[in-house]
């Protein structure tokens, strides 16, 4: 792999879920900040690096820094300013790639930036104006290229137009993007707008990955699936394998809730989509090192 952020030769192992392994680690996760709430205290910051630790122990290539939610808005809504978040947004970085740092001698271990939705991940009519994501998004991706990220995973997309947004924003500050959409289980986007259409509007503005995040098993391998009959191009998916039983869909619990699927469950994950050619592969909400670990043992061992 190289700083382009494309594959050399095989698939490229993604990290895990960051707000579900902090909850399972007893901490609170909750709006404005969600899992930036960690990044406020020194405890917080040791529990975000041991999480990034134990990735890279279990053969993570990427690391995903957590930015999720160091933005303004968020900020705005914590009775915070600007520098705060820029701080927050440094902090996370500066963690991210110590981990990454300390991978054995001859491993490289990438650090990508989550680059989220600027309202909730799950309800694209909350979308705002074009002025708005532009001011937004282009604050964050200029934090970001700052702080030194290899590339941007601008993750959990529900929009077309969000989604092309954030990505002109981060290649315009010269960071490699990968696009991950968040889809319904007939593989659409989450606004109803068709999945591939998505696909190509993001490669057009400069998106060198297109993947599917936060979906259950199910319907990312219906989604990617549909990516691929469309053509080719570099694919991804790290699914959200959450037991949610009783819990109403996109409602957020600050509370850990167990995977549906043990390790070895979820890297068989990978038998079915080999065929799909992806390039990328990981985890999202309810995965943990230990998936990782497991899929890591299915896919080509780590370098070094």
């Amino acid at each position: 792999m190289d700083g382009s952020g494309v594959p050399a030769a095989g698939p490229l192992l993604l990290d895990g879920g960051l707000g579900t392994e902090l909850q399972r680690h007893g901490r609170s996760v909750t709006a404005p900040w969600w899992t930036a709430r960690c990044l406020l205290d020194a405890e917080g910051r040791r529990l975000v690096s041991r999480v990034h630790d134990g990735y890279v122990a279990a053969g993570a290539d990427v690391l995903t820094a957590d930015t999720f939610r160091t933005t303004l808005r968020a900020a705005c809504r914590a009775g915070a300013d600007d520098a705060t978040a820029a701080g927050l947004v440094r902090t996370a970085v500066t963690l991210a790639r110590r981990a990454a740092d300390a991978a054995a001698a001859g491993r490289r271990v990438l650090v990508a930036a989550s680059v989220a939705p600027v309202e909730d991940c799950y309800r694209p009519d909350l979308v705002p104006g074009a002025a708005a994501l532009r001011r937004e998004h282009g604050w964050l991706a200029e934090q970001l290229a700052r702080a030194g990220v290899d590339l941007a995973l601008v993750e959990t997309m529900n929009t077309v137009r969000e989604a092309v947004t954030a990505t002109r924003a981060v290649r315009e500050r010269g960071l490699p993007a990968w696009v991950s959409f968040v889809c319904t289980g007939d593989a659409r986007l989450l606004s109803g707008e068709d999945l591939v259409a998505a696909a190509d509007a993001v490669r057009v503005a400069g998106a060198t990955a297109v993947l599917v995040n936060c979906t259950d098993p199910a319907g990312t391998g219906r989604a990617l699936r549909r990516l691929r009959e469309a053509g080719p191009g570099l694919l991804g998916a790290y699914p959200n394998v959450e037991d949610r039983s009783g819990v109403p869909p996109a409602t957020p619990v600050d509370r850990y809730l167990p995977p549906r699927l043990a390790p070895d469950a979820f890297a068989g994950l990978w038998d079915a989509w080999r065929p799909l050619g992806l390039g990328v592969v990981g985890g999202c909400c309810g995965t943990t090192p230990a998936h990782i670990a497991a899929l890591r043992s299915r896919l080509s061992p780590c370098p070094g």
